[in-house]
């Protein structure tokens, strides 16, 4: 039987590594050795801000976790020793590393249950149901959950109290075989940033939920109350088990209403499914109404709070589209058939930015000359195809110049060659160039960002393709730039170079 599984899954997925030349980009990393990423760390890793900010703000969340816990330290030494082992273990960190958002949201929820009472801040009753009023005139909660019945409890319970819980590991599996690489960890980094910062809204400002209303009115709450399960008890009682009574009941955050988890979960799960596998759009957005009808008729949300889970979601999920996920090829069949992996570039599809001049076709190559706009002094180039000076294969940028008033710089003549240095990062860049004319008097190019839209064929890093801009124009000759970074060099963002006189170059 194993042989038959085995078999199948290189018929119909594996093989298609063989459709093109980097099968390297799907494989996973199955080293043991930790030696591999304390080298990589030491000779490779360029930490920025983003990674700075993401790491630190994660360590400040575990770091409080930690002493909440009341376990012996040296079992909690253990667990982080534990810890450190995974992430540093390549076959192990390559799936731990991406799911530290999750690690510390899990953390930071069931050990939130520890903070001190009077550390606590005082649970807020009221704004919910008065938003609700206010907002749509009455409680949409309080009319849904009037008339129950048992098919309708079923008909509630599947999305709330067994899809939501089973989902995300079924999200995990497709995206991993059929999405493009690296999407699996994009929706690790999106799914637990929802969880951990919804957590940390509901410890800040405790909001009582539906149930707590039904139960008490609009009386003051305290953290003596017991949690409560709404209508899910009725679910209980249908089972005869006390699963979701002894749950609620023992619940780390009781008072959580605000935002919906429930919601952000969803909405970040229908988001990736869209995002990967686009044609299903009606399925989505009826398991979303589906979820959001049950919460409400389970008397555990306002519908405010299902709003502000979905707005949240929406965001997390646009920076991680932008920044980290890579775009998908609807035609590939799963993560195997991808060759090349590109990103969005956010400025370069900017749909506000400057009108191109050239078509998507057009190539500068030498003695190709740059029209200007008399108007406002813009000159844009787009998909200039330039030779790398190591291997010569053809890399596809995307290039917008944008010159100053100066009359000195208007006419720059004819680009006698255009070359450019990039060293492969995830990121684009976006340098300024400044430059010094024959008379002293200092002029700003600046050069819209740019970035690779394709990689080399044998699926390497590209390193050290050299930027050159040499023109005609007799004033900005002497200030050419020429070979502005070392052979050896790489440029990261943030990054400033050494350049040589008189030409200056800098990075921002």
């Amino acid at each position: 039987m194993t042989f038959i599984v085995v078999d199948h899954f290189q018929k119909w997925f594996l093989s298609e590594k063989t459709k093109h030349s980097n099968p390297s980009l799907s494989d996973l990393d199955l080293r043991f050795n930790p030696m591999h990423t304390i080298n990589y760390l030491k000779n490779d890793y360029k930490l920025n801000w983003n990674d700075f900010l993401h790491y630190s703000f994660l360590f400040l969340v575990s770091l409080y976790t930690y002493e909440l816990n009341p376990a012996h330290w040296i079992l909690k030494s253990l667990t982080v020793l534990l810890l450190l082992i995974v992430l540093f273990v390549p076959i192990t960190s390559q799936f731990f590393v991406h799911s530290l958002p999750i690690l510390t949201w899990l953390s930071l929820y069931f050990n939130s249950l520890y903070v001190p009472i009077d550390e606590r801040p005082k649970i807020v009753v009221q704004l919910l149901p008065s938003i609700e009023t206010i907002l749509y005139g009455t409680n949409i909660s309080e009319i849904l959950c009037i008339k129950t019945n048992p098919f309708l409890d079923l008909l509630a319970w599947v999305p709330y109290g067994f899809i939501h819980f089973a989902l995300p590991f079924v999200i995990a599996a497709l995206l991993f075989v059929f999405g493009p690489p690296t999407s699996l960890r994009c929706y690790s980094f999106a799914f637990g940033y929802i969880n951990l910062l919804g957590v940390l809204i509901q410890v800040i400002l405790p909001t009582a939920p539906p149930w707590y209303k039904t139960m008490y009115g609009l009386e003051p709450a305290n953290y003596d109350i017991p949690g409560s399960p709404g209508g899910l008890i009725r679910i209980d009682t249908i089972f005869n088990r006390d699963i979701y009574s002894d749950a609620f009941t023992n619940s780390s955050v009781i008072f959580g209403a605000l935002p919906s988890l429930h919601s952000g979960c969803a909405t970040m799960e229908i988001l990736f499914f869209n995002y990967c596998f686009p044609n299903y759009k009606p399925l989505y957005i009826l398991y979303m109404g589906w979820l959001w009808w049950s919460t409400m008729y389970l008397n555990h949300h306002y519908f405010i709070d299902l709003i502000l889970g979905s707005l949240f979601s929406f965001v997390i999920f646009e920076y991680t589209k932008y920044f980290h996920l890579p775009k998908v090829d609807t035609t590939l069949f799963c993560r195997w058939s991808y060759s090349t992996l590109e990103k969005y570039a956010i400025y370069k599809d900017d749909p506000l930015k400057i009108d191109t001049i050239f078509n998507d076709n057009d190539v500068i190559s030498n003695d190709t000359e740059i029209p200007t706009n008399n108007n406002n002094n813009n000159v844009i180039v787009n998909n200039v195809y330039v030779n790398s000076s190591d291997d010569n294969e053809t890399i596809k940028l995307n290039i917008g110049l944008g010159l100053t008033n100066s009359p000195e710089i208007i006419n720059l003549g004819k680009v006698n060659s255009v070359d450019i240095i990039y060293s492969q990062s995830e990121r684009s860049i976006s340098p300024a160039m400044i430059f010094e004319n024959s008379n002293g008097i200092r002029d700003d190019f600046l050069m819209r960002p740019f970035s690779i839209n394709s990689f080399n064929n044998n699926g390497d890093d590209i390193n050290n393709i050299h930027l050159n801009i040499e023109t005609s124009n007799s004033l900005l000759s002497d200030s050419r730039l020429k070979n502005p970074f070392s052979s050896t060099s790489s440029i990261n963002e943030g990054d400033s170079p050494i350049y040589p006189k008189p030409a200056a170059m800098k990075f921002y």
